[in-house]
């Protein structure tokens, strides 16, 4: 899977997926080829599946259980 590829998976700009590739948490390209780098699709998917993850909300705990009301 090449940047082209990705980007469209990703709904981004090829520019913007040679900058992700630059990050220490974006998954080593499987080879090198005269078109460019490329990824198997897996790796990329777990990527997408990690980042997910990380920009879900965190559960709010400052919802009312009841004993935070006050007697009366």
């Amino acid at each position: 899977m090449g940047a082209g590829e990705i980007a469209r998976r990703l709904g981004l700009s090829r520019q913007r997926i040679q900058q992700l590739a630059e990050r220490d948490d974006w998954p080593a390209p499987y080879d090198e080829l005269a078109m460019g780098r490329v990824w198997l699709i897996a790796d990329i998917e777990d990527w997408i599946r990690r980042q997910r993850v990380e920009q879900q909300p965190a559960p709010d705990t400052t919802a009312a259980t009841g004993d935070d009301q006050p007697d009366g």
